[in-house]
C-alpha cells in the first residue's frame, strides 16, 4: 500500500511539473509574449479609465459640497459680478 501511495504521489508531481514547464515554455514564445503585452496594455487602459471616472466622480462630489453650480462644472468662469463666497472659521 505504501509503495502505491508514493508511486501516485510521484506521478502526480511529475504531471504537475510537466504542465507547469509547458505553460512556462509557451509564455516565452512570440505568441505568448504578444498575448502578455496585450494583457498589460488592456490592464493599463482599464486602469486609466477607472482613474478618470473616479476623478470625475470626486470632482462632482467636491463641487456639490462646495456649492458650485453647473456653469463652473462645465469649465466656464463665473461672471465678475458673482464671485464665490468663501468664509473662514473665526472671520464672521
Amino acid at each position: 500500500m505504501s509503495r502505491g501511495v508514493w508511486f501516485l504521489a510521484g506521478a502526480g508531481a511529475g504531471i504537475y511539473a510537466m504542465t507547469r514547464a509547458r505553460r512556462a515554455a509557451e509564455a516565452f514564445t512570440p505568441d505568448g509574449l504578444r498575448d502578455r503585452m496585450a494583457a498589460v496594455t488592456l490592464g493599463a487602459h482599464l486602469f486609466g479609465e477607472e482613474v478618470r471616472q473616479e476623478m470625475t466622480n470626486k470632482e462632482a462630489e467636491l463641487r456639490e459640497r462646495l456649492g458650485l453650480d453647473e456653469d463652473t462644472a462645465q469649465g466656464r468662469r463665473l461672471p465678475v459680478d458673482r464671485p464665490l463666497e468663501l468664509t473662514r472659521k473665526g472671520n464672521s
